[in-house]
């Protein structure tokens, strides 16, 4: 079963079909994959971070110990309810995508535990993708394809999101907001919450055109934003610097982590979109990037691989939920957080 209507793939998720063992999520838009991949385990299990019922799996386990997916997919739930095995697939190596393909083949013919789910969150596959074919082909398995939001998805996900928030953009201000804002939906969203942050949540404020380009014109220019920059490009002092000023002018730990998170998923697109043959200069538009760091981020994108972006997403993870325990040092954690991308950055040769 292949689904690519809207309607469809909102009512699947939401109300997965029980028959249905494999669910294949792939696309060039992570985000949208990443989103959609936590919807259906949310609908799935009661709680998706319970180590007892659910596991989480990657590429690097695939590689490290080849017979670990279908081992999982063979265990029952301690508990007693459903199980749930995810798979989130980075790279493109074939031997991985034949492995996942392999055990999605024995889990669908229940040679493993039929009542266990499993969701398998990918990048761009294509038609000799032997996991995509082997998803495509099974009757117990579900496939949906994602594409980047057209426009009137993109307006109605912000729109959507500022009215939770009882703020909103003026018809001309959400066309020119909608003209900066990155297609890639998870780094789309974080500009949404930023601006609603801008506006001032509750307020039930209306911003118009002037109002927006004064909160679009402060981002190539806020400390925060330069501190993440420096980091990415591997210059420890001026990161550390950056957000030292950010910090003073009264910016949290947690807010940094934020901007360098938004940072590397702008970079994540660029990379991604000239893995896929895209010219650099376009991809870095599609990022949002602002034409003056333009020069910069390409510097950047043409030196951190995904692999690589994604040791430090988990490691941004982990800041943000450290910066958040209650009585930590939230600004320490973001500094120790900066300079780890910049010694990183440093060994990549920037």
């Amino acid at each position: 079963m292949i689904l690519k209507r809207r309607p469809d793939i909102d009512r699947f998720l939401g109300r997965p079909d029980p028959a249905v063992r494999a669910i294949l999520i792939y696309g060039r838009d992570r985000g949208v994959v990443r989103e959609r991949g936590e919807q259906l385990a949310r609908a799935l299990v009661p709680d998706i971070d319970d180590p007892f019922d659910t596991a989480l799996l990657t590429d690097g386990d695939l590689e490290s110990d080849p017979a670990r997916l279908e081992d999982e997919l063979a265990a029952q739930s301690m508990l007693g309810g459903r199980r749930l095995v995810r798979l989130r697939l980075h790279g493109e190596k074939a031997s991985v995508d034949r492995l996942a393909a392999e055990a999605l083949v024995a889990h669908v013919e229940a040679r493993l535990n039929p009542d266990a789910a499993f969701v398998i969150e990918a990048g761009i596959l294509g038609r000799d993708s032997a996991l995509r074919k082997a998803a495509e082909k099974a009757d117990a398995a579900c496939v949906i394809p994602c594409y980047e939001d057209e426009i009137g998805d993109t307006a109605r996900m912000t729109r959507e999101a500022l009215r939770a928030d009882d703020v909103s953009l003026s018809a001309e201000a959400l066309e020119v907001f909608l003209g900066r804002l990155p297609k890639e939906r998870g780094v789309a969203r974080q500009e949404i919450e930023r601006l609603a942050l801008f506006i001032g949540p509750g307020s039930g404020a209306v911003l118009g055109v002037t109002e927006l380009e004064a909160f679009l014109g402060v981002e190539p220019d806020a400390s925060l934003f330069e501190a993440a920059n420096d980091a990415f490009g591997g210059r420890p002092g001026p990161a550390r610097s950056g957000l030292v000023r950010a910090l003073d002018e009264g910016e949290t730990g947690p807010a940094a982590v934020r901007a360098a998170s938004q940072h590397l998923g702008r970079l994540r697109r660029i990379v991604t979109l000239a893995r896929s043959g895209a010219d650099m200069k376009e991809a870095a538009k599609s990022a949002g990037v602002f034409w003056k760091q333009e020069r910069e981020m390409l510097r950047q994108a043409r030196s951190w691989s995904l692999s690589e972006l994604d040791t430090v997403q988990s490691d941004l993870l982990e800041a943000d939920r450290a910066c958040k325990r209650a009585g930590s040092p939230d600004g320490l954690i973001a500094e120790r957080a900066l300079l780890s991308v910049a010694a990183r950055a440093r060994r990549l040769g920037l």
